[in-house]
């Protein structure tokens, strides 16, 4: 097995199947309606916002890796369209689900030694870098994720 496909499969398992912490997002995701991903508490950030932030990563990234340039920005990585209905909330989820396969597949056919070359900027670090680096970011966010949906049951439980 290449680098490059340990680190993709990886990469599937926080997002698409796994279950190296007991879950993944597209397991804890398909289980929040669109009400529930609306949620605010306190000044946190909704499932809604991080499902697309962390999908917006992903598609950035994947934009690269399908031969184009990186062109997400920061400060655009909360401004998701709004969630009015199932329909959006599908809408989005089915979009994170393809582009992290698509993302996958890519990151799979990529050499070991592309893994240290440059990416887009000396300043982004190497391949290797942001692949492992989309991989903890995801990771990271599907803690506040599980997290917010125990407040938000426990929530309506009252």
């Amino acid at each position: 097995m290449t680098i490059a496909s340990q680190i993709a499969s990886q990469f599937r398992e926080v997002q698409l199947n796994g279950t190296w912490v007991s879950t993944n997002l597209k397991a804890e995701l398909d289980t929040v309606t669109w009400e529930q991903a609306n949620i605010k508490i306190a000044d946190l950030n909704t499932i809604a916002d991080l499902a697309f932030h962390i999908n917006y990563y992903v598609a950035g990234v994947l934009q690269v890796l399908e031969g184009g340039t990186l062109d997400i920005r920061d400060k655009f990585s909360f401004e998701r369209p709004p969630i009015e209905s199932k329909a959006d909330w599908d809408q989005l989820l089915a979009k994170a689900y393809s582009d992290a396969e698509r993302f996958a597949v890519l990151l799979e056919k990529l050499e070991d030694g592309q893994l240290q070359e440059g990416f887009v900027k000396v300043e982004y670090g190497n391949y290797f870098r942001n692949m492992a680096g989309m991989i903890e970011h995801s990771y990271y966010h599907l803690g506040q994720i599980v997290l917010l949906k125990k407040l938000i049951t426990a929530q309506t439980k009252v």
